[in-house]
Formats: structure tokens, C-alpha cells, sequence
């Protein structure tokens, strides 16, 4: 297997490969790649790509990841079941 064939983001299925073409054709912020790819909004709400997405960001433009802005995160930070909230957020007996 090629490391550019490598999932990074799982829920989307984007790859590497796609990540660093779309990189490299200008869009060099987290929320530009996440509109384009959908990166960080699949179910794990970018739990499980973003490190890796400001990593590859900061590999190609030389800046440092905490310069790198992580993009804007919106509640639910986590999913909840709307079961729970129409209960008005209190777990069955």
C-alpha cells in the first residue's frame, strides 16, 4: 500500500493523496479542506482526522501546527441521541 492511499479521515474516506492535492491547488486552512472534503464532519465530529489534517497543513506550509488555525468546531462537540434531549437531557430509570 502507498502511504498517500492511507484513510485519514475515516467517516468521509478521504485520503492523503486527496488531502495534499487539495493543499497544493491553494486551500491551506482546516475549514477551507472541510468544506471542500467534509473532513471532521462525519460522526467523530473531527476527533479522529484533525491532528492529522493540521499536521499534513503544517508539513506543507511550514508553519508550526499550534500557528495553524484548528478551523471552527460546533456543538454537538460529541453526538447525542435525540432520544436524550427530548427527555430534556435525563437518562432512563
Amino acid at each position: 500500500m502507498n502511504a498517500d492511499d492511507i484513510v485519514i479521515c475515516r467517516c468521509e474516506e478521504v485520503t492523503r493523496e486527496e488531502i495534499r492535492a487539495w493543499i497544493d491547488r491553494g486551500y491551506r486552512r482546516f475549514d477551507e479542506l472541510k468544506r471542500i472534503l467534509r473532513i471532521g464532519m462525519g460522526p467523530c465530529q473531527g476527533r479522529g482526522c484533525r491532528d492529522i489534517v493540521l499536521r499534513e497543513l503544517s508539513r506543507a506550509t511550514g508553519e508550526p501546527m499550534d500557528a495553524i488555525c484548528p478551523g471552527t468546531i460546533r456543538p454537538p462537540v460529541k453526538p447525542v441521541k435525540l432520544g436524550l434531549l427530548s427527555r430534556g437531557g435525563e437518562t432512563p430509570k
